[in-house]
């Protein structure tokens, strides 16, 4: 994939179905990899009463650092993740069209939670928006592009 010249062409931005399928595939993959290594460690500690509780140090790691790092990382230096591969999307700075510095991805995944805490209306902004940019994109000054083929 080659990075994009904002400057020269007229990028097709990524709707919102797109990032979600987009998401949906990221989240089962990291799901396949976190619950059974947090299985692993904590077994039956997991389904207290039904309930989500923070369950210690191997939790943290495995279910809150490694998504960040590896979504953080797949960004900067694929400008995707793989749900956006599988899809033929990419995440590239709103002005160059380049892959994402990698302040830029850090502040983008901190932003999503912005995006989330008003009832997700950061991530529904991306219907209404002309560069379908969610509110973590516009937070981080990225946007999501479909690949041309």
């Amino acid at each position: 994939m080659s990075d994009l010249d904002l400057t020269q062409e007229t990028p097709e931005y990524a709707g919102f179905l797109d990032r979600f399928w987009a998401t949906l595939i990221d989240t089962l993959i990291l799901m396949a990899i976190t619950l059974p290594l947090t299985m692993i460690i904590y077994g039956n500690q997991l389904t207290i009463e039904g309930s989500r509780q923070l369950l210690g140090p191997g939790d943290i790691i495995i279910n809150w650092l490694f998504p960040a790092l590896a979504v953080i990382l797949f960004w900067h230096y694929k400008s995707a993740t793989p749900g956006k591969m599988l899809i033929t999307m990419k995440v590239v700075d709103e002005k160059t069209g380049l892959a994402p510095k990698l302040s830029q991805s850090v502040i983008r995944y901190l932003a999503y939670f912005v995006s989330i805490l008003p009832l997700f209306l950061g991530f529904f902004w991306i219907v209404v928006d002309k560069k379908k940019q969610g509110w973590h994109d516009k937070i981080a000054g990225t946007v999501v592009v479909r690949l041309r083929k």
